[in-house]
């Protein structure tokens, strides 16, 4: 086969550090844009950014040119300079050191698609905590409790 066809729908969790709450009105919507803007430069194509005031989530296609790490490493780098050029409030803003990206179904997009937008009222009732360990649980991924956080 001459042609490499690749077509990766992948959701994309990260906090900020420490969960500080400092995605605040002031600055999220902003930060969406320039997260999502971020994925395009680097040909991955965001379908939406949203999330809550301590982390957010992206549902994207992959490039087939540029690895995950290598996406979320530019992704959180990049933007975490920029918000600290938006004022005082930002100037000790960093993102967890880690995070989670799952594939999902593209019967499901919608659904994803959904659920990142309805963050605010979502987690009115359930932590970041524990909305990542649901993640981990429904992905069967096995973790280790005191590496997860930072």
């Amino acid at each position: 086969m001459p042609q490499s066809l690749v077509f990766n729908y992948t959701h994309i969790v990260f906090s900020t550090k420490d969960r500080f709450p400092l995605i605040d009105n002031a600055i999220k919507t902003e930060l969406y844009n320039y997260l999502g803007g971020t994925c395009r430069e680097l040909e991955c194509k965001p379908y939406i950014v949203g999330g809550a005031i301590d982390h957010v989530h992206l549902l994207i296609t992959l490039s087939q040119k540029i690895p995950l790490m290598k996406v979320l490493e530019t992704i959180k780098s990049h933007s975490s300079k920029w918000i600290k050029t938006k004022g005082q409030a930002y100037q000790n803003f960093y993102w967890q050191r880690g995070y989670g990206a799952f594939s999902v179904n593209p019967t499901e997009i919608e659904i994803v698609k959904k659920y990142i937008s309805n963050q605010e009222i979502h987690h009115q009732k359930k932590s970041f905590k524990d909305e990542y360990r649901a993640f981990l649980k429904k992905y069967k991924i096995p973790y280790d409790e005191k590496y997860v956080w930072d």
